[in-house]
């Protein structure tokens, strides 16, 4: 029985807490009320939560509709527990740390040629890195819930293990066990998760800011020098049946086409792929090719060249931006989203690329008026997976609030 006393009181603490994140500043009678547990309760649970330092007493006020004198409200108390998100990409790592309540804490991206590095050497940067970011959140006195990694390719969560990134080179990568080893084996979890559906996560909360702009299906198109896909379906992350959906720059859209990172021939990534877009717009030893310069400084030249008027570079994102749409499609058809989000460098460069990829798919989707999805532009850009990655460490504090602010025996810090 006192087993089940305990879960009871957890899962109540994660009822309070989540319908604070989700609903705002609330007295305790409004929490009451909104979520059937009785007042008495809902004030047990509160002080709890403010002891953790998950919520804070906020102003004393009338909440509209309520009646009477005013109610102190309680709200997030974001400063104290952070979540940590970590990215390995083709040519940088990222690192990002968000705050309860979403704030950043700290952003970091740094180029590598990691496709050229050997794992050992690209993961010991990426500890320098989340070092970094837990110095961060150590220093506004603040505890870390958890780390989690994205990484550009097919990732078993369960194990910890990266199966296969073709266009990292990667294969058979125990990376939670080899990132832990580098950090001295942290109290806080740390996992690893794919890139692409990381990144599709915050872009469905980002999305939910939004109250004009609100969508329970969404597919997320990041690009880089790899192509990668998530999906959120009614409000939830399509994974598949062992966890490796969202490959779509691997379809066949160009059977004739060149050889992919993958072995394979004409994957929608040999079109579209940020590689292709640059060997299409320059030479061979402009600038913006080296994988040394920061990615987002090599767009910003083809945007200034874009918005000169330049024949090749428009060329090139003419002929990318009608791929995109040929692959964009197939997946309309296919998952009938309500949004497809360009993220990565689709999104840089979405005001050169979005005519053309809703002009294919305005042609090809079977559905009348495409079937009803509309195409936006990220705003999260290459910050994306690293912000879902931050959610993911968050999202367990929201399930299971006793993860932080005790110690084991229950006593409080």
């Amino acid at each position: 029985m006192a087993a089940d006393h305990v879960s009871l009181r957890r899962n109540n603490l994660s009822v309070v807490l989540r319908h604070v994140r989700a609903a705002g500043p609330r007295s305790r009678a409004r929490i009451a009320a909104d979520t059937g547990l009785n007042k008495a309760t809902v004030s047990s649970l509160v002080a709890e939560l403010v002891e953790r330092g998950l919520l804070r007493e906020g102003q004393a006020e009338i909440e509209r509709g309520a009646l009477g004198r005013p109610g102190q409200l309680v709200e997030l108390d974001g400063s104290s527990v952070c979540g940590v998100g970590a990215e390995i990409n083709v040519d940088y790592l990222a690192v990002a740390a968000l705050d309860l309540s979403g704030g950043v804490v700290l952003e970091h991206r740094v180029p590598l040629d990691v496709a050229h590095q050997d794992p050992s050497t690209t993961l010991d940067r990426l500890a320098d890195l989340i070092r970094e970011a837990v110095a961060a959140v150590d220093a506004r006195g603040g505890q870390t819930a958890g780390v989690t990694l994205a990484v550009p390719g097919l990732v078993q969560s369960a194990t910890g293990s990266l199966k296969l990134a073709p266009n990292l080179g990667w294969n058979e990568v125990p990376v939670v066990d080899e990132m832990r080893a580098r950090l001295g084996d942290p109290a806080y979890p740390f996992r690893v998760d794919n890139e692409a559906n990381l990144a599709a996560l915050a872009e469905y909360s980002e999305l939910k800011k939004d109250t004009g702009n609100q969508a329970d299906d969404l597919v997320l198109l990041t690009g880089a020098i790899g192509v990668g896909g998530g999906v959120v379906s009614d409000g939830h992350l399509l994974r598949g049946g062992h966890g490796f959906s969202g490959e779509v720059g691997h379809m066949p859209v160009a059977p004739a086409g060149r050889t992919c990172g993958c072995g394979r021939t004409g994957c929608w990534e040999t079109v579209v792929g940020l590689t292709t877009l640059l060997n299409k717009a320059t030479d061979a030893d402009d600038p913006v090719r080296d994988p040394s310069l920061d990615v987002e400084r090599r767009l910003a030249e083809i945007t200034r060249r874009a918005e000169a008027g330049d024949a090749r570079t428009l060329g090139a994102l003419a002929d990318v931006g009608t791929w995109l749409g040929i692959g964009g499609a197939i997946l309309v058809n296919i998952l009938n989203p309500d949004v497809l989000v360009l993220g990565g460098y689709f999104a840089s460069l979405g005001p050169w690329l979005q005519e053309p990829l809703e002009s294919a798919i305005r042609d090809r989707v079977i559905a009348p008026e495409g079937g009803g999805c509309r195409v936006v532009q990220s705003e999260l850009g290459f910050a994306a997976a690293v912000r879902g990655g931050a959610q993911i460490s968050l999202d367990q504090v929201f399930l299971d609030p006793t993860l932080i602010g005790r110690d084991a025996t229950g006593v409080a810090q």
